[in-house]
């Protein structure tokens, strides 16, 4: 029973299969191997007697291009195809490092380390110094550091700029350099995966 106030739920209509297909004729693909350019209606009445939908793949070839097969086989290879696509993507990120005008080596050089990692990841890295008190006096301190910071990564990132200061801080945006960045990590290959070195 349908509540009061609420239109009754209409079917909803997959599109691009069967008779939502609206082109005229199509490129036909059929299970066996064999293509076929024949009007949309006849394709979608013989895939229907395989037991098939017919599903438009290439809505944009001329003619467009539809394949016979099970409808659900197709939403669940599309929707791993997709988990794919956004395993292998990477977000680009950017992480802040913190420095003072009067920091030391020990803690640049770690912070340093830190940076060449994150931009080996395809990161972006901003370098912040910040200033308390009388030290905004000493700006020029902070901007030699950036530059430093800077010059010392020019083989990892590329400084977008000279360093700029916004209000007690001063910064400088690092972006990778592509050459450098790491690739995603494979999973180690099984014995039975295992390339086969063909015997001499």
């Amino acid at each position: 029973m349908t509540p009061r106030g609420f239109p009754p739920r209409r079917p909803r209509i997959r599109e691009n299969v069967n008779e939502a297909i609206r082109a005229r004729e199509v490129r036909a693909v059929f299970p066996d191997g064999s293509v076929e350019i024949m009007p949309t209606q006849a394709a979608v009445r013989k895939a229907q007697e395989m037991g098939l939908d017919l599903i438009l793949i290439a809505p944009t070839a001329e003619p467009p291009v539809a394949k016979a097969m099970d409808y659900g086989q197709w939403q669940y290879e599309n929707k791993k195809k997709q988990h794919e696509a956004k395993k292998k993507q990477h977000v680009i990120q950017v992480k802040e490092l913190k420095f003072r005008p009067n920091t030391d080596d020990h803690d640049y050089d770690f912070k340093k380390n830190h940076a060449i990692r994150f931009l080996q990841e395809g990161n972006r890295v901003k370098a912040v110094v910040q200033f308390r008190g009388r030290e905004i006096a000493h700006t020029d301190l902070g901007r030699k550091l950036l530059m430093r910071f800077a010059q010392d990564l020019a083989q990892y990132g590329v400084a977008e700029g000279l360093p700029r200061m916004e209000g007690r801080n001063a910064h400088v945006l690092l972006s990778p350099v592509k050459a450098v960045v790491h690739p995603p990590k494979e999973k180690p290959k099984g014995p039975d995966q295992a390339p086969h070195t063909p015997q001499a």
